[in-house]
């Protein structure tokens, strides 16, 4: 923790104990004061934790057996002479991903807040390393395969942020924001090559880098708004900054095999450059007539990359000092909602947005033009990319009769894309139509439903081939996925049902179908795919000191898709197919009792199971199958309300958590260095915490 963030946590703890000193000093009648002044709270205590974990408190801290403690505060405080507020509020300070905010309001005239966030991030991963200098921008990598130690790698984000309020004569309000977030630590990273065994010249070799985390993120603007009778308006500024501090990170060792590609000579590696963005905006609404009402949004944005290059970094003849990269955006967007009729009520919308990238085109790597393994050639040049996009939607809702709803709407999406393809398959233009019906119907005083059926299909210019820098076509022939041409069909059916009185149910039903055309001549790539979502959610009314929620779901997503291989055998491309599976089961219940005046207990539990199919085919025997991977995820939470006083309660809480995986993708991988990436693939947490919780006028 910086010596600025110890000294706000000094000015802050020091306003909490002087309002929690005034506040409890109070004697007013307990009746009046609940009618007059604002209610504040606190929690303390102490939780401890029965077993090691890395996903349980991945976001939290809350990984290592032991003690932890808790301590959270709401005070409020209004002066009744000048109508002004008092406001502290404390989050989690006994743990790591704490939070604590001051506000200071006078009704109708001004405000303003100033706000601490702290957040980590641990990778559930543990990687056993003979890598060193993790965290730092200078790495030591083993010369060949080493045995090493295991290293924790995490992130954490601390964040200041402040922003006021004035409201000005004449139906205006001004506003400011700022906000300042220092982000530190390392994450996974790499970098590899095409070299070694088993086959020269095509396999890769990865060796292990973790790349180092020291950025500052700034965001700040300011807005006046005009709010009237019939016209509210509101524009302002809006701006970004990003700042690294480490301009690239520099390794020793490494493998020295596959000549002029070998991985030690790929040092320093560039990281995230420092980069900006500024934006002016006016968006209101404006009500026509007590049944229609207009609201539009405009923008404009330039964001700017001219972070210099590092001194020793190789650029071809002609290339500046930096990218000089920027990208203009420009944003209008309009909505009218409208009830013309009785009976009918229409919405209509449209969006504009283009993204004009002026970086310049230069030539960056001048050995691209070299044979690689495959013997093509490449350009060696930046790709910017611009690309423009319309979104227009009218939607209409009309009552029948027989209480039935008739839901009617078309929307239309076009996409225009300005750049050349390298390597992936690339069009142009595209085009995705999409029309909407639903009926729904009052059955009963207790039963509600709806039926809805959506048809979406998307087409677009032909593709452009992907070529070489000698203009010979790459082999590349598969339409990607947010580009191929698709057919959907989707429906959708929900009840809601109250049976008896302190019952209520509601079903939903999701079903999806695809079917993805192929680029001419191919027959490779997506090919169908299909999506179900079930949920039933039920809730029941015991008595006034007895409540419980049960709910289900179950999600499947399935996509076929085709692809080939190069065989060494031969050197022929073998076609090769997978049927994608995603299916996860997930239910839960939650109960809630009140046995005695004084005691309030609970219970809540969730279950969910996850699996992954990947289902390869070849006409290869020999081929590898993936194998499926699971996950079992369990919660259980039980706790206890005692009041001891009426302002003052003991709460007991317990948790009980699991976590299990077959999960391979690491399991059977190791770098070229040797690092490896290790999970613990069952683990159970037991956390039990005692608190106690104070409420004051």
């Amino acid at each position: 923790m910086n010596k600025s963030t110890k000294k706000f946590l000094q000015i802050i703890y020091a306003v909490f104990f002087l309002l929690i000193a005034e506040t409890a000093a109070s004697t007013e009648d307990e009746n009046l004061r609940r009618l007059t002044k604002p209610q504040s709270a606190i929690n303390f205590g102490v939780g401890y934790l029965a077993n090691d974990n890395a996903r349980f408190g991945q976001y939290s801290g809350v990984r290592n057996e032991g003690p932890y403690g808790t301590f959270n505060f709401d005070i409020t405080k209004r002066d009744e002479n000048t109508g002004t507020w008092l406001k502290l509020l404390g989050r989690n300070l006994g743990l790591q991903n704490r939070d604590i905010r001051f506000e200071h309001t006078k009704q109708g005239h001004w405000s303003y807040f100033i706000d601490f966030s702290q957040t980590p991030r641990y990778e559930p991963f543990t990687a056993v390393t003979a890598v060193t200098g993790i965290g730092s921008a200078h790495l030591d990598v083993p010369t060949s395969p080493t045995t090493g130690e295991p290293a924790q790698l995490k992130t954490e984000r601390q964040a200041i942020s402040f922003g006021m309020n004035r409201v000005l004569p004449g139906n205006f309000e001004a506003q400011f924001h700022f906000r300042n977030e220092e982000k530190d630590g390392s994450r996974i990273f790499g970098r590899g090559n095409r070299l070694g065994p088993p086959i020269s010249g095509v396999v890769g070799g990865y060796e292990f880098l973790p790349e180092p985390i020291n950025y500052s993120t700034r965001q700040f603007g300011g807005t006046l708004n005009y709010n009237g009778k019939d016209l509210q308006l509101s524009g302002g500024y809006y701006g970004t900054m990003f700042i690294n501090k480490n301009t690239a990170l520099t390794t020793t060792g490494g493998s020295s095999a596959g000549g002029i590609y070998a991985p030690n000579l790929f040092s320093p590696i560039a990281l995230p450059p420092d980069n900006q963005s500024h934006q002016l905006f006016l968006s209101g609404g404006y009500s026509f007539n007590p049944t229609t009402r207009g609201t539009f949004k405009a923008a404009y944005t330039r964001a700017t990359q001219t972070d210099s290059f590092f001194p020793t970094q190789f650029l071809a003849p002609g290339v500046g000092s930096n990218l000089d990269g920027r990208i203009d955006t420009a944003l209008v967007q309009a909505s009218v909602t409208s009830r013309p009729l009785p009976k009918l009520s229409v919405v209509a919308n449209i969006r504009f947005e283009d993204r004009d990238d002026n970086t310049p085109v230069l030539l960056y790597n001048p050995l691209a033009g070299q044979l690689d393994f495959n013997g093509n050639r490449w350009s060696g040049l930046n790709h910017p990319r611009s690309f423009s996009t319309l979104t227009s939607k009218v939607e209409a809702n009309y009552t029948l009769p027989m209480n039935f709803r008739l839901i009617g709407g078309i929307e239309y999406e076009h996409w225009d894309r300005l750049w050349q393809p390298t390597f992936v398959g690339h069009r142009a233009r595209t085009d995705e139509i999409s029309y909407r019906a639903e009926l729904r119907r009052t059955l009963s005083d207790s039963v509600t439903g709806s039926i809805a059926y959506i048809h979406s299909n998307r087409f677009g210019s032909p593709f452009i081939s992907t070529m070489t820098a000698t203009g010979d076509p790459f082999f590349n022939t598969i339409a990607p996925l947010n580009l191929s041409d698709r057919n959907r069909d989707k429906i959708r059916l929900s009840l809601n049902w109250e049976p008896i009185e302190p019952l209520s149910l509601q079903v939903m039903v999701d079903e999806s179908f695809d079917n993805y055309g192929h680029r001419s001549g191919s027959n490779l790539g997506l090919q169908n795919g299909s999506a179900r979502n079930y949920s039933l959610d039920a809730a029941y009314t015991v008595s006034e000191n007895l409540q419980a929620v049960a709910w289900f779901s179950r999600n499947e997503t399935f996509i076929d898709q085709a692809s080939r291989n190069w065989s060494p055998a031969d050197g022929s491309r073998e076609i090769w197919s997978a049927n994608l599976q995603n299916i996860g089961t997930s239910f839960g219940v939650d109960i809630n009792g009140k046995p005695t005046e004084k005691l309030e207990v609970g219970a809540s539990l969730s279950q969910s199971f996850i699996t992954d199919k990947f289902k390869q085919r070849t006409s290869d025997p020999a081929t590898y199958s993936v194998p499926n991977i699971s996950t079992e995820l369990s919660n259980l939470k039980l706790f206890a309300r005692y009041a001891l006083r009426k302002n003052l309660s003991l709460h007991l809480d317990y948790i009980l958590n699991r976590f299990k995986t077959n999960e391979w993708t690491w399991n059977h991988w190791t770098y070229t260095d040797g690092t490896r990436l290790i999970q613990d693939t069952s683990q159970i947490v037991n956390f039990i915490g005692l608190s106690a919780h104070y409420t004051w006028q």
